[in-house]
């Protein structure tokens, strides 16, 4: 993880630490979500009236995205675990370092679970040709936002970043001092 510059000012390192942490875990409820409606599609899929018609390749393809939500689950869950471990020993920076790595291994295994799901239901429904340049598709869509641009995007200072920045500093620096809503 490249270290952060710190974006408010009168901010200990002990704060900012804490605001990374904050700001990971609101970050791994919006993904939680997600993951666990997609896990829980695919736990109850086998069950449906149509499964037992399915080709060994769309078996095959159903076990990959089931492990792999599953992967994505224990990683995205996995922060909460070693807060639990660690809560109270003063261990924050190795907890949102450690936070980091598994959101970010989390996300790896969603964006296989997602793009399998989407090959395993254009598979069923569409030819295979098909079926492959949709769930190519799909990962590359996902790649492009949750990689690429932040990737580009991760050294590019515009005016209106630096104002934004200097807002949310001045809004920050009010709510400490109790002057803020």
């Amino acid at each position: 993880m490249p270290p952060e510059k710190p974006r408010m000012k009168h901010e200990s390192e002990k704060q900012r630490w804490d605001r990374n942490f904050a700001d990971l875990l609101q970050e791994l409820r919006v993904a939680q979500t997600g993951i666990q409606i997609l896990f829980a599609f695919l736990l109850t899929l086998p069950f449906s009236n149509g499964f037992p018609k399915v080709t060994q390749f769309q078996k095959d393809t159903y076990v990959v995205a089931l492990l792999a939500a599953a992967g994505a689950t224990a990683m995205i869950i996995a922060p909460v675990a070693f807060h639990r471990a660690l809560f109270r020993q003063g261990r924050k920076p190795e907890l949102v370092r450690y936070a980091h790595r598994m959101a970010t291994g989390g996300l790896a295994f969603l964006l296989v679970s997602m793009a399998a799901s989407v090959l395993l239901v254009t598979d069923f429904i569409l030819d295979r040709p098909i079926a492959f340049i949709f769930s190519s598709l799909t990962a590359l869509f996902f790649l492009t936002f949750w990689a690429g641009i932040p990737w580009l995007r991760r050294n590019w200072i515009d005016e209106d970043d630096e104002d934004a920045e200097e807002d949310y500093a001045e809004a920050s620096d009010e709510s400490l001092s109790g002057r803020g809503d």
